[in-house]
C-alpha cells in the first residue's frame, strides 16, 4: 500500500520519465515532484478540510507547502512555483517542468490507488471502466505506460505540454471512478471526518499552549500574539506525521481510541 512518501517517489519517476524525452530540466522536474505533497497534514487531503477554518483564505496543501513547509530550505522560485500550482486547482505552472509534475501526480495517484484498492478487495479489475480498459489496460504498467507515452508524443507533436483528447479522456474517467468507488465511498468519508476531528482540536489545544511547540518555546512563545499561537499550533500540526498525531491526541487530549482514524499503526 502506498503512503504519501512512496506517491511522491512515483510521481517523481513519471514526471522524469516524461521529462527526459521531451529535453526538460530533469532535476528541476524531480525536485518539484519530491517536494510536491509536502504541504499535505496528517491524513493527507483530511487535513485539508480540518486546517481550513484556522488559515485566513483557507488551508491549500499546494501553498502551504511552498510558502510554509519548503521555506527553511531556500530552493529555487521554480521549484516553489511548481510545487506551488502543482494542483489542477490552482494556477499553471510558470515551467514546463512544473507542467509535467501536475500531469504526473494525477496520473500516478489514479493508477496507484486503484491498484491498492484492488490488492485491499475495494474494488475489482473488472468494474474499471471498459473506456479505461481498452485505452489504457487493466495493469498499472500499462495504464502508465499509456499515459506517459501520451504526454510523451502529445509534446513531440504540438510543443505543448498536455496529453491527446483519447487518452485525456480515458484518465479522467479514470479518475471519476476512483472518486465514486474509492476515495467518497462511506469508509473513506468516514476516516476524513476522524481526522478531522482529531486534527482542529490538537490546533485549538496547541494555539493556547503554544509552550509545549518545540520551535515557538525555543524562541520565547510569551512573546506570541494570539494569531502567531494559531499559525504556529497550524504549522505544528500540519507537519506530524499520521501516527504522532494520534499519539498527540492520546497524550494531550485524552482523545478516545475509537475516535482516532482507523489503520494507524499507533
Amino acid at each position: 500500500m502506498r503512503t504519501r512518501l512512496t506517491h511522491a517517489l512515483e510521481v517523481a519517476q513519471v514526471a522524469t520519465g516524461i521529462a527526459r524525452p521531451i529535453g526538460l530540466n530533469v532535476a528541476l522536474t524531480e525536485a518539484i515532484a519530491l517536494g510536491h505533497d509536502c504541504g499535505h497534514g496528517p491524513g493527507g487531503h483530511a487535513s485539508e478540510e480540518a486546517l481550513d477554518p484556522f488559515v485566513v483564505g483557507g488551508f491549500d496543501h499546494a501553498t502551504w507547502g511552498a510558502d510554509v513547509s519548503l521555506l527553511p530550505l531556500n530552493l529555487c522560485l521554480e521549484t516553489l512555483d511548481g510545487v506551488r500550482n502543482h494542483s489542477w486547482a490552482r494556477p499553471a505552472p510558470s515551467t514546463p517542468e512544473g507542467e509535467v509534475v501536475s500531469w504526473a501526480d494525477r496520473v500516478a495517484y489514479v493508477c496507484h490507488d486503484f491498484e491498492d484498492a484492488v490488492s485491499a478487495g475495494i474494488v475489482d479489475t473488472e468494474e474499471l471502466p471498459v473506456l479505461v480498459r481498452e485505452r489504457c489496460g487493466v495493469r498499472r504498467g500499462q495504464q502508465l505506460g499509456a499515459f506517459i507515452n501520451a504526454v510523451i508524443r502529445t509534446v513531440h507533436s504540438t510543443g505543448v505540454i498536455g496529453m491527446d483528447a483519447y487518452h485525456a479522456e480515458a484518465l479522467a474517467a479514470f479518475r471519476a471512478f476512483n472518486y465514486d468507488a474509492i476515495y467518497l465511498r462511506g469508509a473513506s468519508r468516514h476516516q476524513a471526518s476522524a481526522v478531522t476531528g482529531m486534527l482542529r482540536a490538537l490546533v485549538e489545544f496547541f494555539s493556547v499552549h503554544p509552550e509545549l511547540i518545540p520551535d515557538v518555546a525555543a524562541r520565547g512563545y510569551d512573546r506570541e500574539t494570539p494569531a502567531e499561537a494559531l499559525h504556529d499550533a497550524v504549522a505544528y500540526v500540519a507537519g506530524m506525521t499520521d501516527r504522532y498525531a494520534c499519539r498527540s491526541a492520546l497524550t494531550y487530549l485524552d482523545w478516545p481510541v475509537d475516535l482516532l482514524p482507523t489503520g494507524i499503526d499507533r
